[in-house]
């Protein structure tokens, strides 16, 4: 009897795991140990430092879908990491969002892959029409011409260093 429940309670314990990293593979929880803010180094392709950024981390599905829509602002410097499992087309919409930003999509190697200039929707004008896509495994939402003024562009390399 006393192995019987032994053996009922390590399955118990088993599936319970399965289904927690089920859920932090799909990105519906974060992990335990996940980090909350990370810095993202921007690197050209000789390996020289271009900017960084301090970043809060979004990798989880309602983080990625809230994103910077309950922020004011972005200072130079600061943005958002979107996190994503694995590498593939993104579409992010400018739901919510009070200003405009660049959206830089990051593909599994961490290159750079594509950047949009994302403006913040006008006030009679829905957020979720405005779409900007491209293929990546991460996200860096950084404060409109942050890109330009440190020269970031297609190719180069992100570094993340998480707290």
């Amino acid at each position: 009897m006393t192995a019987e429940r032994i053996w009922k309670g390590l399955l118990a314990v088993a599936a319970l795991a399965i289904v927690g990293f089920v859920l932090v593979q799909a990105g519906v929880v974060s992990a335990p140990w996940a980090q909350d803010q990370a810095v993202v180094h921007v690197l050209d392709n000789d390996g020289e430092p271009k900017a960084t950024v301090d970043v809060e981390v979004a990798d989880t599905v309602e983080q990625r879908y809230t994103g910077l829509s309950d922020h004011d602002s972005l200072e130079d410097g600061d943005g958002m990491l979107f996190v994503h499992a694995t590498e593939g087309d993104r579409t992010y919409v400018m739901r919510e969002m009070d200003f405009d930003i660049d959206i830089v999509f990051v593909g599994a190697d961490r290159e750079i892959t594509s950047i949009e200039h994302a403006r913040a929707p006008e006030p009679d004008e829905d957020g979720e029409e405005l779409r900007h896509s491209g293929r990546a495994k991460w996200v860096l939402e950084v404060p409109r011409g942050y890109t330009n003024e440190t020269g970031i562009d297609v190719g180069d390399e992100i570094v993340i260093d998480a707290d």
